[in-house]
């Protein structure tokens, strides 16, 4: 492995697009297999309370499809001090779980890739919320790291830019704008 070669590979579809918060060396689009991203788990400390829960974004798994975003490369030196920082991110209430899954990067490179997934059995997933309910509870929730509203904006404007747009987080950026 040659000096800048990334050690690890971390897999952003949500907010780790346009806040990653560690130091990376490669950054790559790239597909994640079998999974679809969605507001399908309840937040309690990022962007909602446990009084008001808001919603995040999650992977859950649909065989079949495909999630597009944001494959990150860790240097050597990084890896440990970086999947430590996101263990303390990611798994605050253990509803995600830590997989190294395969993604297909843009370039045609084939990677694993540490990914957060819902946990379909944890108190907070919440799949099959209409899209109408999803913007009433984004437009209205705050927690830890700011509005709900904040993290759909941020994620849907990003993956705009990277031609990577998401019909319904689209969707949703613009419904939950006309009721904020």
């Amino acid at each position: 492995m040659a000096q800048n070669d990334p050690a690890l590979w971390i897999f952003g579809y949500g907010s780790l697009i346009w806040n990653p918060g560690f130091p990376y060396v490669d950054r790559v689009i790239g597909e994640l297999p079998g999974y679809a991203r969605s507001f399908c788990m309840r937040s309690i400390h990022h962007r909602g309370t446990v009084e008001d829960p808001g919603l995040v974004l999650a992977l859950d798994p649909h065989p079949g499809t495909r999630c597009s975003g944001v494959a990150f490369g860790v240097a050597e030196a990084e890896a440990e001090s970086t999947l430590d920082a996101l263990r303390e991110r990611e798994l605050v209430s253990s509803a995600y779980l830590e997989k190294m899954l395969p993604l297909e990067l843009s370039d045609g490179r084939r990677v694993k890739a540490v990914t957060y997934v819902v946990d379909p059995d944890h108190v907070q997933y919440c799949g099959g919320l209409d899209l109408e309910e999803q913007a009433r509870i984004i437009a209205t929730a705050i927690g830890g790291r700011g509005p709900n509203c904040e993290y759909l904006f941020n994620t849907a404007s990003h993956l705009r830019e990277l031609g990577l747009a998401d019909a319904d987080l689209d969707w949703l950026a613009t419904r939950v704008a006309e009721l904020v």
